[in-house]
This record gives structure tokens, sequence and C-alpha cells, in this order.
């Protein structure tokens, strides 16, 4: 699939097969992510992998019970390591550039999935005390995003988006 495909046709999937993701397009999926660039080429984000359904059965109430999240057969959790960037960019690395680390990462993996045939929702409206709690994580590495992963059991409906014109500001 070509870039500009990839980017006109993915959609957000909220409606998964059970059907499991080969190893190697995991792989390739993070691998592209890896690819990803970051502050000071430093990568300060991690990336937890679920395949677990019990756990992923309490990542979806942890997301205000989005039960989707539990349909897909990987959930990819993308997490800010603030202390990564901050040994070059100090307080901006810590608030902003590992977030922007994490999302960018999150966006290449949503990308490659889509390039590969599958289907990802960007979840970013969850409990961080209860996701941190599942996954255990340190207090030192904080949760950005649920990516699930999976084939599209149905195709969305397109979404319109807003005119350039409205978007676009010229200076």
């Amino acid at each position: 699939m070509d870039f500009l495909e990839v980017i006109y046709k993915r959609s957000s999937i909220r409606s998964f097969s059970s059907e499991s993701i080969p190893m190697e397009i995991l792989h390739s999926i993070f691998d592209a992510t890896n690819r990803a660039p970051s502050a000071g080429n430093l990568q300060a984000y991690e990336i937890y992998v679920v395949k677990d359904l019990h756990t992923r059965e309490l990542i979806s109430h942890a997301a205000f019970n989005q039960d989707f999240i539990a349909q897909a057969p990987i959930v990819l959790i993308f997490c800010a390591h603030p202390s990564r960037s901050e040994v070059r960019y100090r307080d901006r690395g810590v608030r902003l550039y590992s977030i922007q680390d994490a999302t960018i990462a999150c966006t290449y993996a949503m990308l490659a999935s889509h390039s590969m045939g599958l289907g990802t929702v960007w979840v970013g409206a969850f409990d961080e005390k209860q996701i941190r709690n599942i996954i255990n994580l340190s207090q030192d590495i904080i949760p950005v995003a649920i990516l699930p992963i999976g084939y599209a059991k149905e195709k969305p409906l397109f979404r319109t988006r807003r005119e350039l014109n409205d978007l676009v500001h010229w200076m």
C-alpha cells in the first residue's frame, strides 16, 4: 500500500475478529515504530504488549468500559519515559518531548498496522492509575495511549474531516 493510501484509507476500528496476528507482522510493526522520530533520538518511550485476554479485559475496564479493547488480540500501551529525555532537555523533555515521542511512536505503529491489513483505534481515555497497576508500571513511566490491534470485523463508515481552509492558516 502506498503511503498516502495508508493515510487516506485508515480509520478507527472498534470491532475486531479473534484471529491472531502472526509474529512476523508484529515484528514489522515494532520495527517501523522503532524508526519514529524522537527528540534528540533519545526514544523516550516504552511499548507494553498485552496478549493475555484477562489483562486486556482489565485494560478495557480501566479505559471506561471500552469493550472493543479486549476484543483485539494484541493491545499496545505506549508510555512516556521522561527520564530518558530529561538528560538532554531537562524540564521540557520531561513535560513535553517524552510525551511527543510516545505519541509519534504510537502513530507509526497505527499506520504500519493499517499498511499490513490490520485495524487499530487510538485510545486516550483511561484511568492512568488503573493502567499503571494492571501493567505494573513504575512511577517514572507515564501511560499515554492504548492501541488495540487486530483484523477488523467490519468496515467503518467514512468520516468527514475539517475543510482545509478551516484547518490551515497561512501567515
